[in-house]
């Protein structure tokens, strides 16, 4: 029989978990404080012997194993790179700001979108990933790092709508009082335009920040870097944007990778303007990051400033995402390739 993994059950389940070992209920919130630390059964020191090793033979923490880590020696970035049961690998980042530490999560092992210039594209999909064990990423890095995280960003490896159901069993428990209690106010999820699961998340009530992978205004250009726009186009994701905002007062972040001579032109910028013309949103312009092997390359600077003095002279609210782990290849992906080549 499969072994249960903790960090998948709330906090009644975990109680209902307890009950069924035949456990007072009050052991339920000693193993749980534990959990959250990121301790191995053996660790739990408030438990008898007996129990831990019961433990041990019916579940699992669900805390992902360190497998590489790669520090930044322009900033502070970290990038880890976990182990996940049946030897599955995945990549987190670390990242430090003025207002604390934000950390980059995967919620898939591979990715089936094939996003062509993106680093994970070339990542063989696995399996999606538990509530679990995006949670245990978070606790890993805590631990690792002697931390708290105060802000997550659902944009690693995997496309959180394709594992819609295990993404918001996630967002529910680490924002949960006797969770993490991280607010869903300082989460980001992102999705490359899977428009079944923008209409489901409007109606969830949990009042994250979608940010959408958008990167080219005109269909036919999206299409050939973005396969998924060849099943929900431009107008069918705009209109599902508009939709999300009117029923959640909150406002969506467009991601726009600038693709030197692909989508950086002043017809490109006014065309963006005008899908997104009237909408709670932002436009967050990311010098697309280089990968082994890859065509794409990042503008000039100039090229940069004048597409975002195009979207500004148009009323978009815009910047220019600050570049952190330069020199780690931040960007997810890679650091899984470089283990398993």
């Amino acid at each position: 029989m499969d072994k249960i993994r903790l960090l998948d059950l709330d906090s009644t389940e975990l109680k209902s978990f307890c009950d069924s070992m035949g456990l007072p209920k009050y052991r339920a919130g000693q193993i749980k404080d534990w959990l959250l630390k990121g301790r191995s059964f053996g660790e739990m020191t408030n438990l008898p012997a007996e129990l831990r090793d019961r433990l041990s033979a019916n579940a699992v923490t669900g805390i992902p194993a360190v497998a590489d880590v790669l520090r930044s020696s322009v900033d502070e970035t970290v990038k880890f790179l976990f182990e996940l049961e049946g030897g599955v690998l995945v990549e987190s980042v670390l990242m430090k700001y003025a207002y604390g530490y934000s950390v980059c999560i995967s919620s898939q092992a591979g990715c089936k979108m094939g996003c062509r210039f993106c680093a994970s594209a070339g990542v063989a999909f696995s399996r999606d990933l538990t509530g679990g064990e995006l949670l245990g990423q978070i606790i890993a890095i805590e631990r690792h790092e002697n931390i708290k995280v105060s802000h997550v960003v659902i944009m690693g490896i995997g496309e959180p709508m394709d594992n819609y159901d295990n993404v918001v069993r996630f967002l529910k428990n680490v924002s949960s009082a006797d969770g993490l209690n991280i607010s869903l106010r300082k989460i980001s999820l992102s999705t490359c335009g899977v428009v079944p699961g923008i209409l489901r998340l409007k109606d969830e009530g949990l009042p994250v920040t979608l940010s959408v992978s958008l990167h080219n205004p005109f269909d036919d250009e999206r299409g050939e870097i973005m396969p998924v726009n060849k099943i929900h186009g431009l107008d069918e994701l705009f209109a599902a944007c508009r939709e999300y905002v009117n029923a959640t007062g909150r406002r969506i972040t467009f991601e726009y990778a600038v693709i030197e001579g692909q989508n950086d032109s002043k017809r490109h910028a006014l065309k963006l303007a005008e899908r997104v013309r009237g909408m709670l949103c932002h436009v967050n312009l990311i010098p697309v990051n280089k990968i082994d092997g890859g065509k794409y390359r990042r503008p000039s600077r100039e090229t940069i400033e004048s597409f975002q003095k195009t979207l500004e002279s148009k009323g978009v609210a815009v910047t220019v995402r600050r570049e952190l782990g330069r020199d780690i290849n931040a960007a997810c992906g890679q650091l899984r390739k470089r283990v398993i080549s």
